[in-house]
């Protein structure tokens, strides 16, 4: 049985280390989430064997990029916490269209830097006027608002997933942290690509892309092209588990219909930024702030928490839903936003200007009242390869006996 300490789970994750000012001394993020993903590790483990650190996943990108805490900063540098008007947002410049896009929020062609005028335009604008625009333009930015609850999640029937086959259609981290776990269970795991998005986790750490996607075979289809629409449609037909992370409209372009899939028996994992009725963009940075998963200071000034949060914990989230059995004659759609799963680790009576725990000396103390030491984010060994972008497209389709295009 596990006992909760979200105090000493908070300071083994190595989250701790990436919370806070720069030159300024750790701090304790608010809620469980670091004990939330212990527990999902554990369910993972009895379900399918598969031991993972749960608690640790949450750091475990920044121990390969070398990431650091930077406070109204994001630890990866894409996302900034900036004031507005009325309170606090969560602003991400992470794609290479997001300064374009952030122009046409503040309506005017920015300069290199563009976060002084993005800084001004908030400053003079209220969090729901940034929300209403951010969703118009497709932008990853909301407002800091307050803890709302959620539900508990009641755990389904388990299955095993050892031979069935993955379809990721996912990218960055949530998704293929998913699929990763799904792997480690047993599944077969192909990663689905398009010629013209590839998933921009490429272009980051290697180490850390080759950790999550090692093992899995890469197929790349264009979906402009008639005969690219077709292979993707049967090769959803085939799966057993599709993993997508994207809004609904836009596998919808593709001919892709998730709820046909799941009628005909699939489980289909859907990972949003707020949830499959929500146009919102999100990130993990973002979207974990605008929960409410910010450290304080005193004054009220919020400060990242860990490293794109809510990405590792919606990850191992989905990862647990996936095992789970859908219904008798049909499949399951599982919707996960992650606004939500990080909600839910949160305490909905807690004081928004509430002051963030203080680490001394580099202890926490616990629910016991001892010292527990706070760990650096640390990472587990890759095994294997990553494929090369559409290095497996002739093979897949030749076995899943799909036409090539």
């Amino acid at each position: 049985m596990i006992v909760a300490d979200p105090a000493a789970d908070w300071a083994a994750s190595g989250a701790v280390a990436l919370t806070g000012r720069p030159d300024g001394p750790p701090l304790v993020p608010p809620g469980r989430a670091a004990t939330r993903a212990r527990e999902l590790a554990a369910r993972l483990a009895a379900l399918t064997g598969v031991a993972v650190d749960g608690a640790a996943l949450l750091a475990e990108r920044a121990a390969f990029t070398g990431a650091a805490r930077r406070g109204t900063v994001s630890a990866g540098g894409a996302c900034r916490l900036l004031p507005t008007a009325d309170g606090w947002a969560a602003v991400s410049c992470a794609r290479p269209d997001d300064p374009s896009l952030l122009g046409a929020l503040v309506g005017a062609e920015l300069p290199e830097d563009v976060w002084p005028p993005v800084e001004a335009w908030l400053r003079a604008h209220p969090g729901a006027e940034l929300a209403e625009r951010a969703g118009l333009l497709g932008l990853a930015a909301a407002p800091v608002a307050p803890v709302s609850p959620v539900a508990p999640e009641v755990a389904p029937p388990p299955r095993p997933v050892a031979g069935l086959l993955v379809v990721d259609f996912s990218a960055l981290w949530a998704g293929p942290l998913c699929a990763h776990l799904l792997g480690l269970a047993g599944a077969r795991v192909v990663k689905v690509e398009t010629p013209s998005r590839p998933d921009g986790a490429r272009r980051g750490d290697p180490g850390f892309y080759r950790l999550l996607h090692a093992g899995h075979r890469s197929v790349v289809l264009d979906p402009g092209e008639p005969s690219g629409r077709r292979a993707l449609r049967e090769l959803v037909e085939r799966a057993d588990i599709v993993v997508e992370a994207s809004r609904p409209r836009a596998l919808a372009r593709f001919g892709l219909d998730a709820h046909a899939a799941v009628a005909a028996g699939t489980t289909w994992i859907s990972i949003t930024a707020a949830g499959r009725e929500s146009d919102r963009v999100g990130f993990g940075d973002d979207v974990a702030a605008s929960a409410g998963l910010v450290a304080r200071e005193p004054g009220g000034v919020p400060l990242f928490a860990g490293d794109a949060i809510a990405d590792p914990l919606t990850g191992l989230t989905a990862a647990v839903r996936a095992l789970t059995a859908p219904a008798r004659g049909g499949g399951a759609l599982h919707d996960v936003s992650m606004t939500d799963v990080v909600a839910a680790t949160l305490d909905p009576g807690a004081e928004p200007s509430a002051r963030a725990r203080r680490v001394d000396g580099g202890w926490v103390v616990d629910a016991r009242g001892g010292p527990v030491p706070v760990a650096p984010p640390r990472r587990r060994t890759p095994v294997g390869r990553a494929s090369r972008s559409g290095e497996d497209t002739a093979e897949v389709l030749r076995e899943l006996r799909i036409p090539a295009p």
